[in-house]
């Protein structure tokens, strides 16, 4: 029996994965930042507000306030991410679950590095915050970047050891 297409074309299916995750991303930014002024909340729970912010730096607004030369460091580093992620994913053969993580890795790393080239920034919507402290606001991308070192960081605690193929005698390893 021939296997299915999708497991015939795993990177058709990393595509398509990767062009959903930027579509939702993009559009979701889009509608928060046609509906809300820049700055304005709107109060969902009461630990939860919608918001529309632009974080000029990276996660946790580290190098926000670093005066414009962030933002052209940070796409770099966008580009040289997406970029090695893309082609380990599309030319290795990568395991299923490195693909999907790497995956949500360029979805929302290309998400946001489309706004940093459009913008100037991140837009940034969802508010998480209790008693008065407020988590940093974030996006579906940061949602996706996070999901995906979730799911490497628990894999690899449950990964077998890889092991080394042995060397005849005498054989200095490399």
């Amino acid at each position: 029996m021939t296997a299915r297409w999708s497991q015939r074309n795993p990177r058709w299916i990393w595509l398509a994965a990767v062009f959903a995750l930027l579509v939702a991303d993009q559009v979701s930014k889009s509608y928060f930042s046609a509906a809300l002024e820049r700055g304005e909340v709107v109060p969902v729970v009461d630990w939860f507000n919608f918001v529309h912010l632009i974080n000029t730096g990276a996660a946790f607004s580290f190098l926000a306030d670093a005066g414009g030369w962030q933002r052209w460091f940070l796409i770099g580093v966008s580009v040289m991410v997406v970029g090695v992620v893309s082609l380990v994913c599309l030319t290795r053969k990568a395991e299923p679950l490195d693909r999907w993580a790497g995956a949500f890795i360029v979805g929302g790393g290309g998400g946001n590095l489309i706004d940093r080239i459009q913008i100037g920034g991140v837009v940034d919507f969802l508010d998480f915050h209790w008693r008065g402290m407020h988590w940093p606001a974030f996006n579906l991308a940061d949602v996706f970047i996070f999901c995906a070192v979730l799911i490497w960081g628990l894999s690899s605690l449950t990964a077998q050891p890889r092991r080394s193929a042995e060397k005849p005698h005498g054989e200095m390893p490399l």
